[in-house]
């Protein structure tokens, strides 16, 4: 009475496992591949096919896959390795490789571990390389260890499917002995460059300060030619202008007579003086005195009439022209006197407005306090002084009363 359960339940289990079969076959059938990936496929144990991103069918239990390669660059750092150079002197040495799968099949087929192959192969190259250099040949060519290194990698894994991109020496470390040398080396070296540049700059100094005092002194000699120039020159018109003021005036003897008479108490001033003579004909030889002087500066003759010069001009003329002064840098005294009036009205007028515009209203009490009371008469304030006009160059000031 059993049998007909026994046989639904395992109809059921059949069932079952024959959709877990199917639902296991569909799975393995359907494969989705991702970008940059590549997925070998072998049929029966041999290569059949590489499927790249996208979605792919196989067929279950016939195909299966071997294996996935990443397309992207990959980089590598290996270990340092000791290297020793051509003056047997050991340095370690890290490394980085760039590098990427070109052909899948090739990287898996034709090498068990190809990150292992450039790695032996890396090594191998830079012992070959560095070997042929010495440790600054080494330090110093980095580019060149380069180089070298990636055109033997990139032949060597060429057939591996695998193109190499870039290597690069990360580091290269010598012993610390010789470290300690490069350091006493690079010291000595920046102490002499420091002693060249410190010579250089005292020299340079030196230099800029001849040169300083050079034209110091070519400016001072320069200064005091220019001075005694300008003095000379001062002197000379001053003379000249004494001159032209001596014969304007037309002096008579009785002025010359006066003036030398002013004289003779500083000749006998000085205490070297013991002994002083006085002419016993003192109108005589003042006389003398004046005809020579006169004679001197009017170049006049004995027998020649008194007051006419036997020059030809006439008396209060100047025997100079106008051209025979040098010129004057001074300002002209009329010029100067009515810049100073000018200057005395503006402070006048400032003084006037700062006092009338001072911003408080007027007082009428403040000023009736300095107003004077009744019955008393103010004092009457005195004109004021005109100011001095400058004479007319033409013009000759009266002479001093004796």
């Amino acid at each position: 009475m059993d049998d007909p359960n026994i046989g639904t339940i395992v109809g059921w289990a059949f069932i079952a496992v024959l959709a877990i079969f199917v639902v296991v076959t569909l799975v393995r059938a359907v494969r989705i591949v991702p970008q940059t990936v590549a997925l070998l496929v072998e049929r029966l144990g041999r290569y059949h096919r590489t499927m790249d991103a996208g979605l792919h069918l196989i067929v279950p239990f016939i195909d299966r896959v071997r294996a996935g390669v990443d397309l992207r660059e990959q980089v590598v750092s290996f270990p340092p390795q000791p290297v020793i150079t051509s003056d047997n002197l050991v340095v370690s040495i890290d490394t980085v490789i760039y590098f990427q799968v070109t052909e899948p099949k090739s990287a898996v087929y034709e090498i068990a571990n190809y990150i292992t192959g450039i790695e032996q192969l890396t090594v191998t190259t830079l012992r070959n390389v560095i070997g042929s250099m010495d440790l600054e040949q080494t330090l110093t060519s980095r580019d060149q260890i380069n180089g070298q290194l990636r055109g033997v990698l990139d032949e060597a894994t060429g057939k591996w499917g695998i193109r190499v991109n870039r290597v690069e020496l990360k580091s290269i470390d010598p012993p610390a002995s010789v470290q300690g040398a490069m350091e006493q080396q690079m010291r000595a070296e920046r102490d002499r460059r420091a002693a060249i540049l410190t010579a250089e700059g005292v020299k340079q100094s030196q230099i800029l300060t001849a040169e300083g005092e050079k034209q110091a002194a070519i400016l001072r000699a320069e200064g005091a030619a220019q001075s005694a120039i300008l003095t000379a020159e001062g002197e000379s018109r001053a003379i000249l202008q004494v001159f032209d003021a001596v014969h304007r005036g037309d002096a008579d003897p009785k002025l010359l007579a006066y003036q030398y008479l002013q004289a003779l108490p500083k000749l006998a001033s000085t205490p070297a003086n013991k002994v002083w003579i006085v002419p016993s004909e003192l109108t005589g030889a003042l006389s003398q005195f004046a005809q020579g002087f006169a004679g001197a500066f009017g170049g006049a003759v004995p027998g020649a009439e008194q007051g006419e010069p036997s020059s030809g001009r006439r008396a209060g003329e100047s025997p100079l022209s106008a051209e025979d002064l040098p010129p004057v840098a001074l300002t002209d005294p009329k010029e100067a006197l009515a810049e100073a009036r000018r200057e005395s009205e503006a402070a006048t007028a400032d003084a006037t407005s700062a006092g009338t515009f001072s911003g408080r209203p007027f007082d009428p009490v403040a000023e009736a306090g300095q107003r004077p009371r009744h019955g008393s008469v103010p004092p009457t304030p005195p004109p004021p002084a005109p100011l001095p006009t400058e004479p007319d160059a033409g013009t000759t000031p009266p002479p001093a009363q004796p």
